[in-house]
């Protein structure tokens, strides 16, 4: 009776080394990815690092020679600040809300236009006029059309009084904000799922209808699985851009009643305040939140790019 051998843990050794398909489009991204980047480099470098110098000083515009080494000070200082941290959890608010009714509408808008016979330029011509006018025109646009003097909102909306004033308290304001910006990005993450949905192939949806499976069924295991990569990058570009936001806030409320965003608390204390050194700490914690929303986002969808393109 022969013996029977454990199976042997597999080590890096083992692994199988990568296809020269594998090898070939990673040669090639780096070529292309690598001018992007010097560039890149060279604008956002210097502002970075002056970012981190200034922000190990006590320094203040208003008394520009009287600059004092501090360390990690303002650092400290944000952190151990409520006012911080309310503003971090607004940020986190305003991109949970944004990025999921994007996601959930621009999916929609992606199915359609995948199905669509005729006009497929057209139609998707047409939907990225949102998205190409200016955050500032959109953010003023539905400011204007939420007001209670002059707005259409209260009109449209029978349970809503005519004179009720959106901007008169921090939930009401948070509502027109939210809209001006999921109304503007949508058509780009229906973009982004439309190119996921190309990938997806019609024999396997095909063959699920063959055997039986419901709209929801295939949409739910057919579907939204072989499309798990570009849902990752269209949440993942969406919700770093939405992390930052600033704009419709700086139209719309100018950060009263609360909504004011960690970029917005960044601008008043440089630009109002003309405080540089605890303005700077705050820009350096900014970026480095926007690496931990990046990091989180990669390792919830858990996303094997190689298995994705068959490799």
């Amino acid at each position: 009776m022969s013996a029977v051998t454990a199976p042997r843990a597999t080590t890096k050794k083992d692994e199988a080394p990568a296809s020269e398909r594998t090898r070939a489009e990673n040669s090639l991204a780096l070529k292309l990815v690598a001018p992007a980047i010097v560039l890149m480099l060279f604008v956002t470098a210097f502002p970075m690092l002056r970012a981190l110098y200034l922000s190990l000083f006590d320094y203040s515009l208003t008394a520009p020679d009287d600059r004092t080494f501090v360390g990690f000070s303002n650092y400290a200082t944000a952190l151990t600040d409520q006012l911080f941290w309310l503003r971090t959890a607004n940020t986190v608010f305003i991109m949970v809300v944004t990025v999921f009714f994007q996601l959930v509408i621009g999916f929609a808008f992606a199915m359609v236009m995948h199905r669509l016979i005729f006009a497929r330029g057209t139609v998707r011509t047409s939907i990225l006029i949102p998205y190409g006018i200016i955050t500032v025109v959109s953010g003023f646009a539905w400011q204007f059309a939420f007001s209670n003097t002059n707005g259409f909102v209260n009109e449209w909306l029978p349970f809503m009084s005519p004179d009720f004033n959106w901007f008169g308290q921090y939930s009401s304001s948070m509502i027109p904000i939210m809209v001006s910006e999921i109304w503007k990005t949508t058509p780009f993450m229906a973009l982004l799922l439309l190119a996921g949905l190309a990938q997806v192939s019609d024999d396997m949806i095909e063959a699920a209808k063959v055997d039986g499976a419901s709209w929801w069924q295939r949409l739910w295991r057919v579907i939204l699985p072989n499309m798990r990569a570009a849902i990752m990058v269209a949440v993942l570009f969406r919700a770093l851009d939405a992390y930052r936001i600033f704009d419709n806030i700086f139209v719309m409320t100018a950060g009263a009643n609360g909504t004011e965003s960690i970029s917005f608390l960044t601008y008043r204390q440089v630009i109002e305040q003309f405080q540089l050194g605890i303005g700077s700490a705050l820009s350096v914690l900014l970026f480095l939140s926007v690496l931990v929303v990046a990091f989180f986002i990669v390792k919830v969808f858990r996303v094997d790019l190689a298995a994705a393109r068959q490799d």
